[in-house]
């Protein structure tokens, strides 16, 4: 499988090409049925493709944080409950495993010739998926904040927490720190973050065998503890839309948050002036003496679900390549890193590019690691509220592991 690392997302963005734009759908009919995430760059797209909506050709939509848990249920239905479910590079795993969602190389042959080839997400010689956008998580800043409690922005994590201490101690604001901390898949991003940033793998090399119970991993889930002593208390139920409130409300002044939230962060129709004009970006903190960012490269992109007519597959490929046109990444620049033909990156992906820039690694596409994923969403909250060791956690993270591993056909 081919990963976007630094040099491919570098070398997407810098492609340049003039006069690129759809001239019309052209779909006479068909039913384009998309399930997504919920995000304003989704968005963009998805609101793009409905404009093919018309005559014989219908398009509907579900865009909801809890994508990932209706994806596999409502792709197995035959025909399938949604004709394109837009994932990542951990929500396509499942869908592989399963089956689920079918090549689009002829689509690419007959319809893709505006679609950049680093696009294509190629899995044993077919592609899978077309991407669309590139993430990651970063350093969102108030600097207005950090000028009066007189230190820099953090360039590691040890850095934030000082800077979080003094923030407090000078009465400049309660709970200083923030986080997608919501137990489940924030909570385990958020460690596989931390892990990778202390150069962690997780698993044994060359085998499907868990190995996150180690020093590196009793290290990373220290960290995250320690955070949370400048969090609200209720950081457990934390994720992005809530995150993104606090920031705008003027309660934080440091996370290491989604570059796809950029642009809404500083959105003035949710916030003040003042505030949007504070808030600004630098690429993830290093941690432990590392010398990567504890971060993960991400791109979001788009499937078509092979339990639908041919004729809808069709319809749904058109749709959704006409969504992620150079028209909606230009008219949406600060939404995303757009890998699409002819994008101009804007102000807001200073962030993402510099921890790009700075060799973050990209998530891991182990094909065991969405379960690796679900065993930490399941088990690290418990080490946050105390009620295990860090040691007793991650144990519990590799037995949960290892029963599905084994029920999936991953271990013996």
């Amino acid at each position: 499988m081919r990963l976007f690392t630094k040099n491919t997302l570098a070398s997407v963005i810098v492609l340049a090409s003039t006069g690129y734009a759809f001239a019309g759908c052209g779909i006479e009919k068909g039913s384009v049925r998309i399930l997504s995430n919920d995000f304003p760059a989704l968005h963009d797209v998805v609101e793009k493709a409905e404009e093919c909506a018309g005559g014989a050709l219908s398009v509907t939509k579900n865009q909801t944080k809890e994508h990932e848990s209706l994806q596999v249920a409502a792709l197995k239905a035959n025909p399938a409950q949604y004709t394109s479910a837009v994932i990542a590079n951990s929500s396509i795993l499942p869908l592989l495993a399963d089956g689920l969602i079918r090549p689009l190389d002829a689509y690419v042959e007959k319809y893709g010739k505006d679609i950049n080839k680093t696009q294509l997400i190629t899995i044993n010689g077919k592609v899978m998926a077309i991407a669309m956008m590139a993430n990651a998580q970063h350093l969102f800043y108030r600097d207005d904040i950090l000028q009066k409690a007189g230190v820099q922005p953090p360039k590691t994590y040890e850095e934030m927490l000082a800077a979080a201490k003094t923030i407090k101690d000078k009465g400049l604001m309660q709970y200083p720190l923030g986080g997608t901390y919501k137990a489940g898949w924030n909570l385990a991003e958020e460690f596989v973050n931390m892990y990778l940033g202390h150069g962690g793998a997780f698993f044994k090399e060359g085998t499907a065998e868990a190995a996150v119970n180690n020093k590196k991993g009793v290290d990373s889930l220290n960290m995250l503890k320690s955070m949370t002593a400048y969090m609200n208390p209720d950081y457990l139920t934390f994720d992005s839309n809530a995150l993104q409130a606090e920031f705008q409300a003027g309660k934080v002044a440091m996370a290491v948050f989604w570059g796809s939230r950029a642009a809404a962060v500083k959105d003035t129709k949710g916030t003040t002036a003042e505030i949007s004009a504070a808030i600004k970006f630098a690429g993830a903190p290093t941690v432990g003496g590392g010398t990567i960012p504890a971060t993960t490269l991400w791109w979001d992109g788009f499937t078509v679900a092979k339990n639908i007519s041919d004729e809808d597959a069709e319809a749904t490929f058109r749709a959704m390549a006409y969504g992620a046109s150079s028209e909606t990444a230009n008219a949406h620049p600060n939404d995303a890193v757009w890998l699409i033909k002819g994008y101009t990156p804007g102000a807001m992906a200073g962030g993402t590019l510099a921890s790009a820039q700075a060799s973050a690694k990209p998530y891991p596409m182990a094909p065991s690691m969405d379960l690796m994923h679900t065993a930490l969403g399941g088990e690290v909250a418990a080490f946050l509220q105390g009620k295990k060791s860090a040691e007793q956690a991650l144990a519990d993270v590799e037995a949960a592991y290892n029963a599905s591993a084994k029920e999936k056909g991953f271990l013996k």
